[in-house]
This record gives C-alpha cells, structure tokens and sequence, in this order.
C-alpha cells in the first residue's frame, strides 16, 4: 500500500467517524465534570480512560489503513475463533462488573471481549457469505451463518448479557442483502409481534387472535380460488401457538427481575418512576429540560446534580439532549444517519462481496446501537446497556467501533482492487 490511499480515502465517513468521537468526549467530559478538574489525560478519570482509547484507536486505525487488502480476508476466521476463545476465557478468568462476567482486567483497565468479537463476526460472516456467493436458500448456508451468530450470541448469554447479546441480530440486515428470503424478516417481525402481544394480553386472549388471523388467511386466499392447502396452516398455526406459551416461560424463567420490569415498564404495565424506572424517567426529564437549544455545556442541571445513573455510558443521550437541546440531540442523530448511509452508499460500490457483506455489517451493527441506545435514553425500548458508538464511556466499545471503521475505510479504498 502506498500514499495514495489518502487519495482513495472515503473522508466524508472518517470525518463523521471523528465529529462523533471528539462529540462523545466533550460529553463524557460534561457529564462527570468535577469542580477544579481540567485535565483532560488524566487516567484516573473517565474522559481520560475515553480519550487514550480514542487515540489508540486512531493509532490502530492509522495502521489498518497500510495493510495489504488480502490480510482481512486470511484472518477472518482464525481471528473469529479467537473471539470465540477469549468470550469463553471469560468464564475462568473474567471480571464480574454489575452483575455480568463480561470483562478482563488488565493494567487497571478493563476489555470486554464481546466488543472486539462483533469485528470478527462481520469479517467472519462476510468471508463465508461471499463463499455461497448469495446463495442463501440452502439448509447447509442457512445451518452455518446461524452457527457463526449463534455462538458468540450464547456465549454472551450465558455471562449474562443479554444487551450485548441481542446487538448480533443486527446482522440479519446483512444476510438479507446477500440473498436470504425476506420471508424470514416476516418470521422474526411476527415473532417480535408475538412476543409483546402475549406479555400484554392474556394467554388465551393471543391464542385465539392466532387462530383468527390464521383462519382469515386462510379463506382469503381461498376466495380468491387459490387452493391453500390446510396443512401448512395447521402447522404454522401450531407453532405459533406454541411459542406464545413458551413466552411466559422465557419472560419468567430466562429473563432476570430487572430485565421484566423494564419491559413491564415500557408496555405501561407497571408504572414506577422511584424504583427500577427511575433512569428512563430522570432521562426524559434531562432531555426535556434542555429545550430546543439546550442549557449550555457544562450547565445541564440534571447532569450537574447526578440525577442519571450511567449517564456517561448507556444514558449519555440525556447530557446531548440537556445540554445541547433539540437541536444537538437532532445534529447527533444526523451524523449517524449520514454516517450509515453513507457506508450502506459506499458498500454496493463493491464488486466483492466479502467487502460488501463486511460493510453492511458494519452499518448494521452502528445502526442496532444507535436505535437501541436512543430509544433507552427517550424511554421508547426497555434499558438494556447497549452504548451509543463513538459517544457513550467505554474504552472496549470505542476502539472496537474505529477499528471496524478503518477496516471499512481500507476495504472502500480498495474497493476497485481484486484478490
């Protein structure tokens, strides 16, 4: 690789990619502000842990750029079996930090390998999808992009962190493109469907909506002098049934208190702005209080006076909104959406899928984040400790998120190059 590179440089997502980092530092900064504290590298404090990674992010991201393009794909699989390796050392030599076995601590810092194992996903997924060259309608791809998803999703479980575990499903969007029917998107939406009909109806109540909306289908197409088959609604029929009593096995027996509550929360089940409820009710609050163009930096009094729990990490939405107003929360929100189009824009440039499928995955992953985080923040999606990129504390999240990118910035500079 030569200089060039700077020359075939997709500066417009490295510019986003920085205006968003530098932003989560200034916030991270407002947000554990103490009096008479002004250095901005000490490393006792949060925004100096931030801002070492940010650098060691641009270091690593500076040297990924003169890789040769060939060494992602070569690498892709031992680094995913890796991944796989350290989430299960975790089990033996992991630190425990609120509640999950999820982080390793080395020199007074803590990495979390679930972060790092999203990069080895993508570029793993991408390689053996660009083996099947799109091809995903077959029992033997379907078994193994499943296996690649599943396991560091289980793994992860098992911690337990369900949060992080979920961020993979954003690697659907991938598959999706790459060929795989989109009659397994309706599959999952009727599955999420499902699943929040029967937590806020009865049982017997979701049964028999199954069961009538089947029955219409049925004579609908039957109408209009198709000849469907009673079989298969029969045994679609069953499935559905039986996943919507396993629903109240899932909620009550896998999921922990805290994780019920929240989603009771949300579904206006129970209302509680004192006890588990209080962060997604002081978030709002926060926002709320920042008005249209904000308080001001550093002059957030909800931040200020520490009214948010976490608001440096999954709440740091809440310090945007109150400090920045509508119109920083809106200015954030469009940086990532011109971020995730434009690497969506720039992946189906590529002639090479393993490039195109790393790409996306990518996109996907950022935006899974970024809808989760801020739907924490404004109390629209259950808190389940997924961190905004670039922005909310967390030394693994940030340099995991620009390395992905700088990977993304090498495959798109070299998008013109062939094996």
């Amino acid at each position: 690789m030569n200089n060039s590179i700077f020359l075939r440089l997709d500066w417009l997502s490295l510019l986003l990619y920085l205006s968003l980092a530098v932003f989560g530092i200034v916030n991270i900064y407002s947000a554990t502000y103490v009096e008479g504290q002004t250095d901005l590298f000490n490393l006792q404090t949060p925004v100096g842990k931030q801002s070492l990674f940010f650098v060691l992010g641009l270091i690593g991201g500076g040297l990924i750029l003169f890789l040769n393009i060939k060494i992602f794909d070569h690498l892709s699989t031992p680094f995913y079996f890796l991944m796989i390796l350290l989430l299960v050392s975790l089990f033996f030599f992991g630190k425990t930090i609120s509640g999950a076995r999820s982080w390793f601590s080395v020199g007074g810092f803590g990495l979390q390998p679930s972060e790092f194992a999203k990069i080895g996903t993508a570029l793993f997924l991408a390689k053996i999808l660009s083996n099947f060259q799109t091809n995903l309608k077959t029992p033997k791809s379907l078994l193994q992009v499943s296996g690649i998803l599943l396991t560091p999703m289980f793994l992860i479980v098992l911690q337990p962190d369900p949060g992080s575990a979920l961020v993979y499903l954003a690697f659907f969007f991938v598959l999706l493109r790459e060929g795989l029917n989109l009659g397994f998107l309706f599959v999952l939406l009727a599955a999420v469907g499902l699943f929040l009909g029967t937590l806020l109806l009865e049982i017997p109540v979701m049964v028999s909506i199954v069961v009538l909306l089947l029955v219409m289908v049925f004579l609908l197409l039957k109408k209009r002098r198709y000849k469907p088959k009673i079989l298969p609604f029969v045994g679609i029929g069953t499935l559905a049934v039986a996943f919507v009593f396993s629903v109240n096995f899932i909620f009550n027996r896998v999921f922990e208190q805290r994780h019920r509550d929240r989603f009771n929360i949300i579904l206006g089940k129970t209302v509680d702005t004192q006890g588990i409820g209080y962060n997604i009710n002081q978030s709002k609050i926060a926002i709320g209080a920042g008005g249209f163009g904000g308080k001001g930096f550093l002059n957030g009094t909800q931040t200020k006076g520490n009214f948010v729990p976490a608001q440096h990490t999954d709440y740091i939405f809440s310090t945007i909104g109150e400090e920045w107003g509508f119109v920083g929360g809106v200015i954030v929100i469009l940086l990532f959406a011109a971020l995730i189009i434009r690497i969506v824009y720039q992946a189906e440039k590529q002639t090479n899928t393993f490039r195109r499928a790393y790409a996306y995955g990518v996109a996907s992953v950022i935006f899974f984040h970024f809808f989760i985080n801020t739907g924490m923040a404004l109390g629209m999606v259950p808190t389940i400790g997924i961190p905004l990129p670039f922005i909310s504390y967390g030394g693994s999240s940030l340099l995991a998120f620009s390395l992905m990118i700088f990977i993304y910035l090498n495959m798109d500079a070299n998008r013109l190059n062939e094996w």
